[in-house]
């Protein structure tokens, strides 16, 4: 794979073999070049990255979060930044709680589950 864009679906086989550096540096090129602002990049790049193997691995929850955010009338990069600030929000409580605040099923793929193109403009 030599270029990334959030607006087309990877091939997930051939996705999930890169390294994760490459995945990094692939996301950040397409940022760089689009002339997207982003106070770090690298962060930006990395929650890019996570739901994209998200997506690539087919996780339920994400695969129709997705789904329903483009349905909703958001473009799909719209619709990873919106899931991106989801997975945000659970390593945030994990981080804060020491892990104690469970794993993905009890916060993260539920809030997902509410997740909609309209809370997400509103939000």
């Amino acid at each position: 794979m030599k270029r990334y864009d959030p607006e087309k679906t990877p091939p997930a086989e051939e996705w999930l073999a890169l390294e994760e550096e490459e995945k990094q540096r692939l996301i950040e090129r397409h940022h760089r070049k689009a002339r997207i602002r982003l106070p770090d990049v690298r962060m930006h790049a990395m929650f890019h990255m996570v739901v994209e193997n998200q997506l690539a691995m087919e996780e339920p929850p994400v695969v129709r979060a997705l789904h329903r955010l483009q349905s909703g009338g958001l473009t799909r990069h719209d619709a990873i930044h919106a899931i991106g600030l989801v997975l945000a929000e659970f390593m945030y409580d994990i981080y804060n709680t020491n892990g104690a605040s469970g794993g993905p099923e009890e916060s993260y793929y539920p809030a997902l589950e509410q997740l909609t193109a309209e809370s997400w403009l509103n939000s």
